[in-house]
């Protein structure tokens, strides 16, 4: 069901000034986070295009959004567990852009000290071990799939450093994105040739 509210400007106003005068009369949804609050919501102000629009927290939470932890617009807690499944997703999506603990707390309205905490505690790791698995896994995929440059890879995953790539890819892997790529294709190789000889 799509929400027949509009974003005028007085509502705009009243979010981005974060009035507390408009709480109840309605909430915003952020559809790049999926996370929704109160107009007063202190998080800093999403883009404008990026906005939706619902008169209750229900017509909110049915359109798939999930209630911020900072403004609480439910009037619960998200559970941690969910908190922390809508950063990994955005980890997830976003892997190849700039990810600092700052950045992550900003889109999912939290401190970097409580989303550093919370994170570790209910996935066994940091948010930056997270980014850096999941930026390693991608590069291993990629090494097998085409035959770009190593640096064309490490920046195609979020790591414009070529040394630093190499370092975290060889700390994560056991061995340096050339060997890597070496091992398999040659792994490859052989159980093809095992396969025509059977």
């Amino acid at each position: 069901m799509q929400n027949p509210e509009t974003l005028t400007d007085e509502k705009w106003q009243a979010i981005i000034n974060n009035d507390a005068a408009y709480d109840g009369q309605f909430f915003y949804a952020v559809k790049t986070t999926g996370i929704f609050c109160r107009p007063s919501c202190k998080s800093r102000p999403p883009k404008k295009e990026n906005i939706d629009l619902f008169r209750t927290s229900n017509q909110a939470l049915s359109a798939k959004f999930r209630p911020c932890k900072r403004c609480k617009p439910t009037g619960q807690r998200l559970p941690d567990d969910e908190w922390v499944a809508l950063v990994t997703d955005y980890i997830d999506r976003n892997y190849m852009e700039t990810l600092t603990l700052e950045t992550l707390a900003t889109i999912s309205h939290g401190s970097p000290y409580h989303l550093h905490r919370t994170f570790k505690r209910v996935k066994n790791m940091t948010p930056v071990e997270y980014i850096q698995q999941v930026r390693v896994e991608k590069a291993k995929a990629q090494l097998l799939s085409s035959n770009r440059p190593i640096s064309e890879v490490g920046i195609s995953v979020g790591m414009p450093s070529t040394p630093y790539f190499i370092t975290l890819f060889k700390k994560m892997a056991g061995q340096t994105p050339s060997s890597y790529r070496q091992l398999q294709n040659q792994t490859k190789m052989e159980v093809f040739d095992h396969e025509k000889q059977q």
